[in-house]
């Protein structure tokens, strides 16, 4: 058997299936409008609200450690709370959609397809790779359609720093995806999956630096914020849209650590999800 053939039948075996499975994921996607407009309406909402409402009541200091209230700092306070909660609404707009999308997981098994698909000549790997690609690459899409609305919040975008967020969210997405297709693969039902993603993924959410920073946490609080990896995938994300401007903001973390700690949670939620496949399987 020569070189070619076995390049064509790994193609055959892992890259066919994969394509094929991230092709069907976003058209599918694509045509349900109440999934697109729950992943990315969903977000923009909580940001107005809470940014608007927070707005007039808190600033976040660069250079200081916590987000303070307006009428103890002053006008010396430059970023408001629309502009701090920017970077993390883009998150959880990633966040909705993963979970979004790995409802179909659930639904795929129910109607028989995903059995098909397993007993199919394909690599599980293929698998999941396919559904986290599709996964990513709709989180992607709604998250730099979020980004168009940077002026409106103060953040001060430019090309160099749209193009280092986008890099940035490729891992965030790509670990999120990974963490619902890991979650969902083992589910038997949509309600199960509600009471996780109530129960873990939003609380993670939560507890990410998106609200607030850790500085200003509680001890214990802190500890669990700087434990979870979800913080430094908002904090990547924080760098890279203030990439293009000088700052003294001592809160922020280092981009490479944030970067690099992303990076190593998307490898292992991929490891995880491929390694559920196969067991279950």
């Amino acid at each position: 058997m020569t070189s070619r053939h076995v390049n064509t039948i790994r193609k055959s075996v892992f890259l066919l299936p994969m394509m094929t499975l991230w092709h069907r994921e976003v058209v599918r996607f694509l045509r349900q409008r109440s999934r697109v407009i729950g992943a990315l309406g969903t977000p923009i909402v909580f940001w107005v609200l809470i940014g608007s409402g927070l707005g007039r009541s808190f600033s976040h200091i660069p250079g200081t450690s916590a987000v303070a209230t307006v009428a103890e700092n002053g006008p010396q306070a430059s970023m408001n709370y629309l502009e701090y909660f920017f970077p993390g609404t883009m998150v959880l707009i990633v966040l909705f959609t993963a979970i979004f999308s790995m409802f179909s997981i659930i639904d795929d098994r129910k109607e028989g397809f995903m059995q098909s698909v397993i007993t199919a000549p394909a690599k599980r790997s293929a698998i999941v790779m396919g559904k986290i690609l599709g996964s990513t690459t709709l989180a992607l899409l709604q998250a730099m359609l979020f980004l168009l609305l940077a002026p409106l919040s103060g953040v001060p975008l430019t090309l160099t720093s749209g193009l280092m967020v986008f890099i940035v969210l490729i891992p965030v997405a790509i670990g999120l995806s990974g963490l619902g297709f890991f979650i969902a693969w083992g589910m038997d039902s949509t309600q199960g999956f509600h009471a996780i993603m109530n129960l873990f993924l939003v609380p993670m959410w939560l507890l990410s630096g998106a609200l607030f920073p850790a500085e200003g946490a509680s001890r214990w609080l802190g500890w669990v914020m700087n434990l979870n990896p979800l913080t430094y995938g908002v904090s990547a994300v924080r760098n890279a849209m203030y990439s293009a401007q000088s700052t003294t903001d001592t809160t922020r973390m280092s981009m490479s650590v944030s970067i690099w700690i992303t990076i190593l949670f998307a490898v292992v939620m991929i490891v995880l999800s491929a390694r559920a496949v196969t067991r279950k399987s």
